[in-house]
């Protein structure tokens, strides 16, 4: 079976440039300059309306870490309730307490609700902030998480080959695994072949200017020189290199 290159995207432009260049499945997003928040329901609605993709939508109230207060977490049910009514295909959340482990019982609620919409759960990069990787991935499966999106604990996930190859051997039989961060078309083939992992999950990221960021005395920039002045998307000719190396 050919691998599935899952493309990250923060927009319905992005969600156009990832289909266009023949992807299959995307996570939706919004914010990807804090790591992927909850997208705008139109974005979802608009993504499904006019493209085939299958969509896993983020779910994630704010920037930083994974572990949430009551009001967010509320904020998090009602968001994944709208995502699932409008068309998501699958969830991605996270939730980790204030050791660094796995939040079992909020985990548990959302693979619950998802699934009673019949839905994918899908456990996010936040698995790549706790200690013992073992015992984690072995509590995601024990509450059925259908997929786990990790880096192998590392930043890039070229780093973290060993780990990732242990994770996919002992345990991909009982959860799939989906490896991202830093995966692009000139290590896709070397990821994909030393872990033995059948997905990966890229960005595909370029940057495009608008000139409006920065005035005379104001600037709303965001990302570093010698960027100061753009936004990032989704690059359609970065997808489809990474789609032909499979």
């Amino acid at each position: 079976m050919k691998p599935i290159v899952e493309i990250c995207c923060g927009s319905y432009s992005d969600a156009l440039a990832a289909w266009k260049a023949g992807a299959t499945r995307i996570e939706l997003n919004s914010a990807l300059s804090l790591g992927g928040l909850t997208p705008s329901l139109a974005t979802l609605k608009m993504t499904k309306q006019n493209t085939n993709l299958k969509v896993i939508t983020m779910i994630r109230p704010r920037g930083a870490g994974f572990c949430y207060d009551e009001e967010e977490y509320e904020v998090m049910k009602q968001d994944a309730k709208i995502m699932l009514e409008n068309g998501a295909d699958g969830l991605a959340f996270g939730f980790l307490d204030a050791s660094g482990h796995i939040d079992e019982k909020r985990t548990q609620e959302f693979v619950e609700l998802i699934h009673a919409y019949h839905k994918e759960a899908v456990f996010h990069r936040a698995f790549d902030c706790v200690d013992d990787p073992f015992q984690a991935i072995e509590i995601l499966i024990q509450l059925g998480v259908d997929r786990l999106l990790t880096s192998g604990l590392k930043a890039k996930a070229i780093d973290a080959l060993e780990l990732l190859e242990k994770l996919q051997q002992r345990y991909g039989q009982d959860i799939e695994i989906l490896v991202g961060s830093g995966v692009n078309a000139s290590n896709v083939l070397e990821i994909l072949q030393k872990t033995k992992v059948q997905q990966v999950h890229s960005s595909c990221k370029d940057w495009v200017e608008d000139a409006s960021t920065i005035a005379k005395d104001v600037s709303f920039a965001y990302a570093p020189a010698p960027h100061e002045k753009d936004y990032e998307i989704v690059s359609q000719k970065l997808v489809e290199n990474i789609l032909q190396q499979l």
